[in-house]
């Protein structure tokens, strides 16, 4: 398991540096892309960005697992628009919102732990990128798939929820 940094640690502050092709295809890079995504669903977590484990790379894991939600109301899943996301993995990613749509819901992050709040996010977003095999992926995603998606990359741009969400609303997780 990978030690989680928390906020405060200057790393979570960071731009992420890009990834080549070739570190993308190493084998050290591979290795930590199944270290991150053991520490996520230990955790658990839908996604965890490289500087959330010190690493300052523009690389995020993201998984969405049905067990998440299976004691969420078929009505709160309807209202966040989430569904399952299989696992997988963005390098170098550049993010547009696409249309004029958000919507506030509350966040948490594993590097902010205890705590939660809302945040305004776009609910379409087109994200392109590489995946784990420097192949470029085009992902048009909706909902609560946006929403991780623009959080995990805030993570690599050194922007964290708390930095977004309406500060009133920050609770901890105890309160919520």
């Amino acid at each position: 398991m990978l030690k989680i940094v928390q906020t405060g640690d200057p790393v979570l502050r960071e731009v992420g540096r890009t990834l080549s092709v070739d570190e993308i295809r190493s084998d050290a890079i591979g290795r930590l892309i199944d270290e991150m995504r053991e520490t996520m669903r230990e955790a658990p977590g839908v996604g965890l960005a490289a500087p959330q484990i010190g690493e300052s790379i523009q690389l995020a894991v993201i998984e969405d697992r049905i067990d998440y939600t299976k004691d969420v109301s078929a009505e709160v899943l309807e209202a966040r628009r989430r569904s399952p996301v299989d696992f997988h993995v963005i390098i170098n990613p550049k993010i547009s919102i696409v249309g004029d749509a958000a919507v506030d819901f509350f966040e948490g992050c594993l590097s902010v732990e205890g705590f939660v709040a809302l945040v305004r996010r776009a609910t379409n977003v087109r994200v392109e990128c590489l995946n784990e095999r420097a192949e470029p992926v085009i992902i048009n995603a909706q909902g609560w798939y946006a929403r991780i998606l623009q959080h995990e990359i805030d993570h690599l741009n050194g922007t964290l929820y708390i930095d977004r969400m309406q500060t009133r609303s920050f609770s901890t997780v105890e309160n919520i």
